[in-house]
């Protein structure tokens, strides 16, 4: 991939096409789930930033939209643990 932007997702390095969402390259890297503070199954719903499941901490930022926020290049993306 020519223009791939790499970014690390829960420590692990990630490799998207330019214009990627967070939430797609979450969803690209099997075995990554984001989870509530109370430990259950979170994912985007709505895909447009009403839900709020998607949150996520990047590069130290808590509460990010992933469904809304495009990836950069050395983007540090915590989800909150994987599954």
């Amino acid at each position: 991939m020519a223009d791939a932007v790499m970014l690390t997702i829960d420590g692990r390095a990630v490799s998207v096409a330019p214009g990627v969402t967070v939430a797609a390259a979450i969803a690209i890297v099997a075995g990554v789930t984001r989870r509530s503070v109370g430990g259950q199954l979170r994912a985007p719903l709505c895909g447009m930033g009403v839900c709020q499941e998607c949150r996520v901490t990047v590069n130290g930022r808590a509460h990010v939209l992933s469904c809304q926020t495009l990836c950069a290049p050395g983007m540090d993306v915590q989800t909150g643990g994987a599954a």
